[in-house]
């Protein structure tokens, strides 16, 4: 949707929420660089330093990144999310632990409640997670697990997890930056195929054991 010129009073908070607006809905994804300062202010119908204003907020709070001399591109879908981008320590360790919690109670369920659609999909994303390419690899497996969860059909569960995919996707992009971190669920997968509900539990959770049991220890 284009951009609404903006009203005249409180200009700088008005650009924030038009501009937080266009990554949350979709708009501008993650990842993508989004139209160039010019553009921008004509759009708005603001001035340059308005804008940079706001640019320079969403920024420090995580959403946008400026890169000099490339442009500005879109980090998170919001200041929580941004913030967990960069996971490591305790951070990332809460994240796994949450993780388990959700995944293993979603492939539990999911033995039971998939439907052939389910699985196909398992299948499918299954299939190009088994690449040597890491950013291949972290899209493809965090949309397994999401497909995991789908297939659990509680709605509820299924919106607590949507709602954590980018510290979950954070998580498996620093899990996975070497070769051994890219772990395989085809286990995981023929114990939803064959409604398995306990094995499908132990799946889930063996792999997000070992991640834990590899990081340093916590320090009190």
């Amino acid at each position: 949707m284009p951009l609404a010129t903006t009203r005249r009073t409180g200009l700088v908070d008005q650009v924030i929420e038009q501009l937080r607006a266009s990554v949350s809905s979709g708009e501008w994804p993650i990842g993508t660089k989004i139209p160039t300062e010019p553009e921008l202010a004509e759009a708005l119908g603001v001035g340059r330093n308005t804008l940079r204003e706001a640019v320079r907020a969403l920024a420090h709070g995580g959403i946008l990144e400026v890169r000099q001399g490339d442009g500005t591109y879109v980090r998170a879908t919001s200041e929580v999310s941004g913030a967990l981008s960069r996971l490591c320590g305790s951070e990332l360790r809460e994240v796994l632990q949450v993780r388990r919690c959700l995944e293993v109670e979603g492939a539990r369920l999911a033995a039971t409640a998939r439907t052939d659609a389910d699985l196909a999909e398992l299948r499918t994303f299954l299939e190009r997670t088994e690449t040597s390419d890491h950013a291949d690899f972290v899209r493809s497996d965090t949309a397994f697990h999401l497909a995991v969860v789908r297939a659990s059909h509680n709605g509820v569960l299924i919106e607590l997890y949507r709602g954590l995919i980018e510290a979950i996707s954070a998580s498996v992009a620093t899990t996975s930056a070497t070769p051994d971190g890219m772990f395989s669920h085809r286990g995981l997968v023929e114990a939803i195929a064959a409604g398995d509900v306990e094995r499908a539990g132990r799946e889930a959770g063996e792999f997000l054991d070992a991640l834990l049991a590899g990081m340093p220890a916590q320090s009190d």
